[in-house]
Parts: C-alpha cells; structure tokens; sequence
C-alpha cells in the first residue's frame, strides 16, 4: 500500500480534509437492487443521529453525562442509541463492526484450537451457590425468580456453567486434552453506575473462553497459547495494549493478567518498568512501591481501559463439580482449567476512544463497517455529467475487487454538495472516500481519492482505483 501511495503522490493532491463539520445532515443506507445488480446507497438506511453536541443528550437529559469521545461520537452519529441506563440499541453500522469484530475473534481462537459453544445466559443459582458466588457477587448479579419461584442469574461469566457441562460427560480421557470451549455472547452486570457508553454498561458482549487440561504444565502452556492470540488480535487491529500481572478478583485461581489499551479516561491504573518491561496493576502493588520489583527501576504510571482479562484457575471449579478425566493409569483427576474474556463491545468502543479525533470517528482497519464511500457530483453542477462514471466506478470495484462486494457505498444524496458529503463521510470515518469532481470529466476520467486514515489524496484513473484498493484487507 506504502508502495503504491508513494507513485500515487506524484499527481496533484488536496488538502488534508477538514474535521470541522458544518450543516450535517442524517447519512443513511440502503440495500438496493437496481438494473446494474446490488449496489448500497446512503439514503435509506435506519441511522437515527443528533447532529450537535447539545442535542446529544443522556437518558436522564444531561449532556454534560456524555464523559468520554467514544460515546459522545458514537451517540452523534448514530452508531449506538441509549434504552436505559447502562444499555444501548446496536444500530446498523455498529453491527456490522461488531460482526467483523467477532470474525477476527473466531480465527484467532480456532487458530489455538478453540472450538465454539454457545451457552444459555439464564443461569441456575444452585450453580452459583455450589462455588459461593451467588453471595460473593453481591449486588452485581442480575438474579430473578421463574413462575415456580426459582433462582436464577443473568450471566456475567460462565465458570459455573461450563464447568458444569464439561463434567457431564463422564468418560472423558486425557487423550482427549485440551479442551478450549469459547463464546461470543450478551453478558449482564448490575453495575452501580453505568457510564462511558459501551465502554462501561449493564448488558455487554463479552468473548469468554474456558480450557481444560490434563495437567498444571499443560495448562501453563495453553494459558501462554492463549495470551499469544490476544497479542495477535490486537496487533492485528492496530492497537497497542499491554498486559499486565493482575488480581484474580472473584473468579479467583492463582495468576491473572489483563490486557490495558493505554487512554486518558481509562478507569485502571498500571505501572510499567521501561528498563525490564515488567507491567502490572497498580492493585497488585503496595501503595509505596515506586520501583520495579524486578530491576528496582523506577515505574512509569498510566491510565488504561482493560479490554482483555486471563486467568489460571486451576481445580477451584473442576474439583468442585467433579470435571474429571481419566489419566494413563487409568486414574480420575480434576482438569486443569483457565478463563480468558475479551470485552467485544468495549474493545471497539475503546478503539473508536484512542483512534478519533475530536470531531470523527476513526476505525481499525479491519472493523469499519464499510471501506469505500463513493461521493457523485451535485444534481445540477457543472460536473453532473459525470453521476454516470461514478455508478460505473462502482460496479467496477466491486467486480475488479472481489473482497469488496459489500463494502462499498454510493452516497446518492446529490441534492447536497460534494464538500458537505465529504464532511459527513470524515465524521463517519470510511477508510477511503472516492470523489467524482472537475476532474472526472477528462479523458481518461481522474478519480479523487481520499485515505482518511493516513490524510493522503491521490488522483487516479478508473483502472488505478481499482488497483489501490485491490490490496484493501477485510475480514
């Protein structure tokens, strides 16, 4: 991509685009069929926005609620909408992050072996009750009762449940060994004070996965196998978090590490020796230390969101539900389990958190809900002349690029002009923006093509756009 910008750079170029946005109307999409098979365009889609700051209010109708950029943006531009407090409706352009979000999560874990499982998030309390957390979570678990008056809990984790299923079968060998059984489900947490959007609410999406191995030695190795995959997802989504030793809280066992994207408004504080490399929650320290246990170097503290959370756990459940397999001597012993979650909704609102500016949204690469916005000329301008170019343009890219079928919009809203489209499509941040100008009527037509990620504008023919984007990466 480096390569093909640097031959690209030698055409005229644009100013880096503005981020102030001015007259911003609703930017919506539909999935149309017309004579030129399936093409999306920006006017039909279920997108309800607030368009200002001040009318980007909280369920309570304080906008002064809106704490952190993530959900101030993603409230403004209509990628979330609030139901209750802690709660929020997924619109479409979320979704569809969501989805890609998932996709990457699922190759990474079935990449280690990780087999996918979907559990029931009603959960009984005698579950609870067996490992004494129906009473250590407290206030924390949603607990209700069924017609026949019994207890259950929306599930926040599923130690109890998985554990509890594992153990069901009852001729489990240690060939068999290891299981590594995940999920990508709604979780629920009666939190005191929901705040900072996605980032920190009562029902969330969280992928959970739970290991069992046939000794401590096996689960060590499978626990490093996993933090390696959470190393690989994030690098793969371009953001730098660093894992750090951490409390076991009260899921328990006997090591623990979190996953922190370094943020201002990051609720952990960590420390970081930058002579050893040694991380670790600032709770796991003693209030004085201010050198690294390790080196005594002194410690650099930082803020952080916690997007991804390891623990070794092993027999505290097993033992308790009799999860056993049989050994080489034909021996019955508990497994050895581990726990690793990954805050699905809160890795992507962390991302939208550190990667966006002031006034737009910016994605991950791999996660923008779509790659390519195509902006046509204005009904009715000196460049009309070239609407038809821009649908021919987009029928190319989408049979030149096979990766792109689906990720490519036409932003049909002619009745505005090209600059306030393009300042909508900066607000919603699509990593690349093709505009139909002054230029698209020379011959051969030259295409006005914007990298939002990078600020870089190039000017290429037909066949040039679609070589630029050929090297696009989607999931």
């Amino acid at each position: 991509m480096e390569g093909l910008l640097s031959r690209c750079r030698a055409l005229p170029t644009l100013a880096t685009c503005s981020h102030q946005l001015s007259g911003y109307v609703p930017h919506r999409c539909y999935h149309c069929d017309p004579e030129r098979g399936k093409r999306l365009v920006l006017s039909r889609m279920f997108q309800p926005q607030n368009l200002r700051e001040d009318q980007v209010l909280s369920l309570e109708g304080r906008s002064d609620d809106l704490t952190c950029k993530s959900q101030r943006l993603m409230q403004q531009v209509g990628l979330i909408y609030p139901a209750s407090p802690g709660c929020y409706h997924l619109l479409p352009y979320t979704v569809r992050a969501m989805e890609k979000l998932q996709r990457v999560i699922d190759q990474e874990m079935q990449a280690i072996g990780g087999q996918k499982v979907n559990m029931p998030s009603l959960s009984p309390a005698e579950l609870w009750r067996a490992t004494n957390r129906w009473d250590l979570m407290g206030k924390e678990l949603l607990r209700l009762r069924d017609r026949h008056g019994k207890e259950y809990c929306l599930g926040p984790t599923h130690e109890e449940a998985v554990t509890a299923l594992v153990a069901s079968q009852k001729t489990l060998s240690y060939r068999q060994l290891p299981f590594l059984l995940y999920q990508v489900t709604r979780k629920f947490r009666d939190e005191p004070r929901p705040r900072f959007g996605l980032l920190r609410g009562r029902e969330f999406y969280m992928k959970d996965m739970y290991t069992f191995d046939s000794s401590p030695e096996a689960a060590r190795q499978t626990y490093g196998l996993v933090c390696g995959a959470y190393s690989s997802l994030f690098h793969r989504l371009g953001l730098r978090c660093i894992r750090v030793q951490a409390d076991v809280g009260s899921i328990g066992g006997t090591a623990s590490h979190e996953f922190q994207l370094p943020a201002d408004i990051g609720e952990d504080r960590f420390a970081v020796c930058p002579s050893c490399g040694f991380s670790a929650n600032m709770e796991t320290l003693l209030l004085s230390q201010t050198d690294c246990p390790a080196c005594q170097s002194p410690l650099t503290e930082a803020r952080g969101i916690e997007v991804g959370h390891t623990f070794y756990l092993g027999t505290k459940y097993s033992s308790i539900f009799n999860a056993q397999f049989t050994d080489a001597q034909g021996r019955p012993c508990p497994a050895e389990m581990g726990c690793y979650g990954l805050g699905v909704t809160r890795i992507l609102a962390a991302a939208i958190e550190v990667l966006s500016t002031e006034d737009c949204i910016r994605w991950p690469g791999l996660l923008a809900p779509y790659q390519v916005c195509l902006i046509p000329p204005k009904k009715g301008s000196k460049e009309e002349a070239a609407t038809e170019l821009t649908g021919h343009l987009y029928d190319l890219i989408t049979e030149a690029v096979p990766q792109l079928r689906g990720e490519v919009l036409l932003d049909d809203r002619t009745h505005r002009t090209i600059g306030n489209r393009l300042k909508d499509a900066n607000k919603f941040g699509y990593p690349f923006v093709i505009i139909a100008g002054k230029r698209a009527l020379e011959d051969p037509a030259h295409f006005e093509v914007w990298s939002q990620n990078t600020g870089e504008v190039v000017f290429l023919t037909r066949e040039g756009v679609t070589e630029f984007l050929s090297q696009v990466q989607v999931v």
